[in-house]
């Protein structure tokens, strides 16, 4: 494993989604895996942490976490850009080989068997929280966050750090078409 991938207090996992970044969402079942981006995640809950995403109904990885009852949101980075795109905007199910050729590089967390994307700055692990109604309707899905990790070079101390970091390590936030902001400088409060 990445000696850079440290755990994070569930206390603080709501942090690593706080900034509105555009994230990987990854699942696995009966033997497959598939990831893709989604710009509506969102913290929702601090004990237990809560996450809610939006997965549409004709994505693959809709049906693996239905399958499996877990998922692992991943907060990529610029270092990223081109593999966020492209897991965004293909199918597993017109590409069955779309991970590779996306050149997306999965791993797993000993005790989980949801696969996390190797080079992401952040994940967490969440188990599905059914909730039918919300899922068929609005497509918005609620997982319960059971572990949290950071890559140490640009979160640590319960905090993001990218003004120190790499500019690589900045988080994506997307708009439409393609176009993509990275987190900025920051502005800080004086108390």
């Amino acid at each position: 494993m990445n000696p850079n991938i440290k755990a994070v207090e569930l206390e603080k996992a709501y942090r690593l989604l706080n900034h509105g970044p555009t994230v990987l969402v990854s699942a696995s079942h009966g033997g497959v895996a598939n990831v893709m981006s989604a710009a509506w995640a969102c913290a929702l809950d601090f004990a237990p942490p809560k996450v809610t995403v939006v997965l549409d109904k004709a994505t693959a990885t809709r049906r693996l976490v239905e399958d499996s009852g877990w998922f692992v949101l991943q907060v990529p980075n610029v270092g990223q850009l081109d593999l966020t795109y492209q897991l965004g905007h293909t199918t597993l199910t017109e590409l069955p080989d779309k991970l590779a050729r996306a050149g997306a590089n999965l791993f797993r967390m000993d005790g989980f068997e949801a696969p996390l994307v190797e080079g992401s700055s952040a994940w967490l692990m969440c188990r599905l929280i059914p909730e039918p109604h919300n899922q068929q309707t609005y497509d918005l899905f609620i997982g319960e966050v059971v572990a949290a990790w950071a890559d140490e070079r640009v979160f640590r101390d319960g905090h993001w750090q990218f003004e120190h970091a790499d500019p690589r390590w900045r988080s994506l936030h997307y708009v439409a078409g393609g176009h993509f902001y990275a987190i900025g400088e920051p502005a800080i409060v004086k108390t």
